[in-house]
């Protein structure tokens, strides 16, 4: 039973990266999926670290994205941009 939960968990594990790529129609070499599992380790998660995977995985994932965010958001001075109104001045009900 030991072995057979320990064979889940590793499938899953390899699994997860496929299913981030499940909205793209291109289908994903080794290497991409070697590369992923590479980044969330560079992010913190322990494939060894069976008693806390489910938040360990989840974990380096959101870190894994914000740094993916963060790369590719546009570096301006003026800050991004805003969609809406503003208005200013005193009301006109009075």
């Amino acid at each position: 039973m030991k072995s057979f939960t320990r064979m889940v968990l590793i499938a899953a594990v390899f699994a997860a990266p496929v299913a981030s790529f499940a909205q793209s129609s291109q289908p994903v070499s080794r290497e991409q999926v070697r590369a992923e599992l590479a980044q969330l380790e560079k992010a913190g998660y322990d494939p060894h670290d069976w008693l806390h995977y489910p938040e360990n995985i989840q974990a380096a994932e959101a870190k894994v994205a914000a740094q993916n965010a963060a790369a590719q958001a546009p570096v301006s001075g003026y800050g991004g941009a805003v969609d809406g109104t503003s208005r200013s001045g005193a009301a006109s009900g009075l």
